[in-house]
């Protein structure tokens, strides 16, 4: 866990708080996020009001002064005036992922190797569902833990979309190929681009971090390596804006 993660999740028994206006109503939308407080200020006390009402959900609501909050929260946190304190999310297994797709003749997914920044995690979160990803999987050691600066990066979307952590992303892999996926790791030194690939069947696309990229092992278990037609002189995007891309691509029909 970073230190990001620390700050928002302490003394608060195992919870995180979430904040700002889409995180914050998105998942009181979402039944399957268990929500403990919520705290707004008082301009938006009707808002959330309407938005309990029309969920039917009994959670106690706490009308806070915006300096208040301002404490509650890290500093960097714009919270618009909402934040909940709540559990985190439940996480899929691979199992489920791989159930879901046997229902589907197409669909993607993708796999973060060595991403550690919540923002980009989040960021990218919101492109899976903006791209109709199926899901997301993360390898639990190299990863951070769902937190606020997540959420708010992801504009609530961390509410609509499966993820799954696994011990191992090379096994879960080939998992991924037991079930009909065909694997493909996004790399700037491949020879193929992505535009030019079938884009039909099952494909689960592999990004590592910036910089180190996908670690050895991961890219040997991949079928194909590709890469995003940008110009020579631009050695890489940031992780965010890479996955976006490749997200697009694949999810064009």
């Amino acid at each position: 866990m970073n230190k990001k993660n620390i700050t928002e999740n302490k003394n608060l028994g195992g919870q995180i708080l979430l904040y700002g206006r889409h995180p914050v109503l998105a998942a009181i939308n979402n039944s399957q996020r268990k929500i403990s407080k919520i705290f707004c200020t008082k301009e938006n006390l009707d808002e959330i009001k309407k938005i309990l009402s029309q969920t039917k959900r009994n959670i106690p609501l706490n009308t806070i002064d915006r300096k208040d909050l301002d404490k509650m929260l890290p500093r960097d946190a714009v919270h618009q005036g909402f934040a909940i304190q709540c559990q985190e999310l439940e996480n899929y297994t691979l199992d489920e992922i791989c159930r879901m797709a046997d229902e589907k003749q197409n669909c993607h997914i993708l796999l973060l190797d060595q991403v550690t920044d919540p923002q980009n995690i989040g960021a990218i979160i919101r492109s899976c569902v903006a791209f109709e990803t199926l899901a997301l999987i993360l390898q639990d050691k190299n990863s951070p833990t769902e937190s606020g600066a997540m959420a708010k990066a992801s504009a609530g979307m961390i509410e609509q979309l499966p993820i799954c952590r696994v011990t191992n992303l090379s096994r879960a892999i080939s998992q991924l190929k037991d079930s009909g996926f065909w694997v493909i790791g996004m790399d700037g030194y491949a020879t193929t681009y992505i535009d030019g690939i079938n884009k039909t069947g099952k494909i689960a696309i592999v990004m590592g971090s910036e910089g180190k990229g996908m670690r050895r092992l991961v890219e040997e278990n991949c079928d194909a390596t590709v890469k995003l037609p940008i110009a020579p002189s631009v050695e890489s995007l940031n992780v965010s804006t890479a996955a976006a891309i490749a997200l697009y691509e694949i999810n064009k029909k």
